[in-house]
C-alpha cells in the first residue's frame, strides 16, 4: 500500500455459517453438538470486495439494508477477519459502528469518557485534558454524572461521537450515527468530520441519506447482496442509487 493511501480492501469476501435450526440456549448447543446435530448454511455477507481510499478523503458506502455495508465497516476496523482477501490499514482507527458500542451503561457518561478513551489507547491525563471539549460537543453537561441506562438512544450517540472525533483519529469509520439526534446535532457532526478532513483524517461512512453523501464525500461505492455493483465519484453513485431509494 502506498503512502497516500489509508485503506486498502483486496477481493475481501466473508461468509457466515448460519444456523438451520432456532437453539434455545447454551445446553441445547452442547447436546446437539455432541449427538452431531448442528447444521449450518454458508452465507456470503461479502464476495470479492476491492476499493482504496486516499488519505484525508472520505467514501461513502452505498446500498439497501442486508447489502453488507455495516459487515464491511466491521471488517475495516477489525472487528472482524475477512474469509479471504486482505485489508490494509494505515493509522489510528475511530470506530463508530453501533449505538452505545464500548460503554457501560451502568457507569456515567463522565466514567465512560475516560474508560472509551483507555479503549482507543490514550491515557486518563489525555481525556481529562480533552474531557471539557467532549462534553461541550456533546451538550451532556447536565448529565456527567448520569448512568447511561437512563440516556436517550440520542444522547448516546452525542457522547460516542465526540469521545471518537475529539481524539482526532487518524481514520473515522462511521455506521448511520449522523441519523441519531437532532438535525442541529447532525449539522455539528458534518462540521466536525469537515474540520478532521482538513487535518487529514480518512472517512469511511455509511448513510443511507443521500444530501449526507453528498455533503461529505468524495467518491462512494454502492453494495447490493454483498457485492460491490458501482463505484465512482459521489454524483455518479447518487445518481445510480436514486432510483432504488
Amino acid at each position: 500500500m502506498t503512502t497516500d493511501i489509508a485503506i486498502s480492501v483486496q477481493d475481501v469476501s466473508m461468509m457466515f455459517n448460519l444456523s438451520r435450526d432456532k437453539i434455545m440456549g447454551l445446553k441445547e448447543y452442547v447436546v446437539k453438538a455432541l449427538k452431531r446435530q448442528l447444521f449450518f448454511d454458508e452465507f456470503w455477507a461479502l464476495k470479492n470486495i476491492s476499493f482504496e481510499v486516499p488519505r484525508g478523503e472520505v467514501m461513502g458506502v452505498m446500498g439497501l439494508n442486508g447489502s453488507g455495508k455495516s459487515t464491511l465497516l466491521k471488517l475495516v476496523a477489525g472487528v472482524f477477519k475477512p474469509t479471504s482477501g486482505t485489508i490494509s490499514v494505515k493509522g489510528n482507527v475511530a470506530p463508530l459502528l453501533e449505538l452505545g458500542a464500548g460503554f457501560d451503561y451502568e457507569f456515567s457518561a463522565r466514567e465512560n469518557v475516560y474508560m472509551n478513551g483507555a479503549m482507543f489507547g490514550h491515557s486518563p491525563a489525555y481525556m481529562k485534558e480533552l474531557y471539557d471539549e467532549i462534553m461541550d460537543f456533546a451538550e451532556l453537561w447536565d448529565f456527567a454524572d448520569v448512568p447511561l441506562k437512563n440516556f436517550s438512544s440520542g444522547m448516546s450517540a452525542r457522547l460516542g461521537f465526540a469521545i471518537a472525533t475529539q481524539v482526532d483519529p487518524e481514520i473515522l469509520i462511521v455506521d448511520e450515527i449522523l441519523g441519531v439526534g437532532d438535525y442541529l446535532f447532525a449539522q455539528k457532526c458534518e462540521a466536525r468530520i469537515s474540520h478532521l478532513l482538513k487535518n487529514g483524517t480518512t472517512v469511511l461512512i455509511v448513510s443511507h441519506s443521500l444530501d449526507t453523501i453528498k455533503k461529505l464525500c468524495s467518491s462512494a461505492i454502492l453494495l447490493q447482496k454483498g457485492q460491490m455493483i458501482a463505484s465512482g465519484t459521489v454524483d455518479e453513485i447518487c445518481a445510480f442509487y436514486q432510483p432504488e431509494v
